[in-house]
């Protein structure tokens, strides 16, 4: 069984994973700090500094460039992801889940260890550590679910 391309699948598991922690930041803003646009603004700090951090309020330079970031850091990540697939000689539902587990805990690890203060997501400083877990849980999920579409497909 061939894997699907690299860009293809990349695109595919980075958007399905950047959608779902997306939906994700959105509900647990909304319960942590009244505000569901607050976390998916964080990352557009990248461009607008601090001010991105503090906007609550749902905006195209905040949302939309936010919306934007989150989506190029999770098709990198879905790039990640697809090259731990193509590795695997046999691809099963079943290590899917376990390369998306720990694709995605690589990529906490950077995001919140590593890179350099203005490249963090921003939004771990708006959210609680529970619904940290919950977005990068989301993300794994969303790998995952991405990784069972393709190989369901490539059985067809």
């Amino acid at each position: 069984m061939k894997p699907p391309p690299l860009l293809g699948f990349a695109l595919f598991s980075g958007t399905v994973a950047g959608a779902l922690s997306q939906w994700a930041m959105a509900r647990c803003g909304q319960r942590d700090i009244g505000s569901a646009a607050a976390a998916v603004n964080a990352p557009s700090h990248w461009i607008w500094g601090e001010e991105a951090i503090r906007a609550d309020d749902a905006s195209l330079r905040h949302t939309g460039l936010g919306t934007l970031v989150h989506w190029a850091s999770s098709v990198l990540w879905g790039t990640v992801y697809q090259a731990v697939r193509a590795a695997r000689r046999r691809p099963t539902a079943a290590n899917a889940i376990v390369d998306a587990v720990a694709v995605t805990g690589a990529a906490a690890f950077v995001d919140l260890r590593v890179v350099p203060h203005r490249f963090t997501p921003g939004f771990e400083r708006r959210l609680s550590s529970g619904s940290l877990c919950i977005v990068y849980g989301c993300f794994a999920a969303g790998l995952g679910a991405a990784a069972a579409l393709a190989l369901d497909r490539s059985r067809h």
